[in-house]
């Protein structure tokens, strides 16, 4: 008798495990030179931070005095608020019957140290748009550093040559350098982006290459440079949860209401630590942990972090709501 597949079926193993191990397509992630790195904050949970205001000059006469005006003082603070961890286990039992467990568990390890990263990212840009008021254009030396994208009279909230124009007016006001000028958009907005056909001072090539670390340059894609700002793309922006009205016409800018949804793009200035407007502090870098658990037969695993972000001035922030769908 022919031995066939038919008589033989003992020794066909119809499901076959490749070595290759698909891995998730993971977001880009930002690098630390994008926030001021408070490095004098080596202990307790809040740090207190002076600041110092502007002088203003006066008309001088003969034989008249001076009014000697104190300059405004105050302080900021910043404060470790973020706590979070990840924790996993591989039994005896997975390690001694399973196939490639240890290269699962350090795909795992790499996994949850990601997942923290990308907290870490989502926290920097929770915290820019919180530090502005909601509701409101947040004037800086007459114009507004806060709106809803789309231009005058328009109420499609999507973004337009005229909100470019309309943030590098702010962002000249506010006496911001020129150098350093970025803009982390949603890749909705690139699609706007790259729909737009009367696009003017523009470049393909970045600006700020020895300002934005090669970090951020090679992970985060590039769009264009318009009108100063390095324009960048990022999945961690914040997203609106409730309905949003500004009304920003007097500035030839949209009045309308942003959606639940929409997006929050972020321009800032990255040019130095004077000039960036979010601080930040680890506590405690993400650092991933072993052990043994003889009772339980098993191996341990855990990842934590501990950081806090706070924003240290708004002057050289802005921030342009859009649809988080429409382009």
């Amino acid at each position: 008798m022919t031995q066939s597949t038919v008589n033989t079926t003992a020794f066909i193993e119809a499901q076959q495990y490749s070595q290759f191990i698909l891995d998730n397509l993971e977001d880009y992630l930002l690098p630390e030179g994008m926030w001021r790195d408070v490095s004098d904050f080596g202990s307790g949970t809040t740090l207190n931070i002076k600041t110092v205001g502007t002088v203003t000059l006066q008309d001088a006469a003969e034989d008249t005095p001076l009014v000697y005006n104190p300059i405004d003082t105050g302080t900021i603070t910043l404060t470790i608020t973020d706590y979070i961890g990840d924790a996993w286990k591989v039994t005896d039992d997975l390690r001694e019957d399973g196939s490639q467990v240890d290269t699962l568990m350090a795909m795992r390890a790499m996994e949850s140290t990601r997942a923290l990263a990308q907290h870490h990212e989502s926290r920097l840009f929770a915290v820019a748009n919180a530090a502005q008021t909601g509701a409101a254009v947040n004037l800086v030396n007459g114009r507004p550093h806060r709106w809803i994208g789309g231009g005058s009279g328009v109420t499609t909230r999507t973004m337009s040559l005229s909100d470019f124009v309309a943030m590098k007016l702010a962002f000249d006001k506010a006496n911001v350098p020129a150098g350093g000028r970025i803009a982390v958009v949603d890749p909705i907005v690139e699609a706007t982006i790259n729909s737009l056909t009367n696009l003017v001072n523009v470049s393909n090539n970045p600006m700020f290459e020895g300002i934005v670390t090669e970090g951020f340059a090679r992970d985060h894609k590039f769009v264009k440079n318009i009108f100063g700002f390095d324009i960048y793309t990022s999945n961690h922006l914040p997203i609106k949860t409730a309905t949003e009205a500004i009304n920003a016409s007097t500035y030839s800018l949209a009045n309308t209401t942003a959606q639940i949804g929409d997006v929050a793009n972020v321009f800032m200035s990255v040019a130095d630590d004077n000039t960036k407007p979010i601080m930040h502090a680890w506590r405690r870098a993400p650092s991933t942990e072993g052990w043994r658990d003889p009772e339980g037969r098993g191996d341990k695993f855990q990842v934590t972090s501990r950081f806090g972000f706070g924003a240290q001035r708004v002057d050289t922030l802005g921030v342009i709501l859009t649809s988080g769908s429409a382009y």
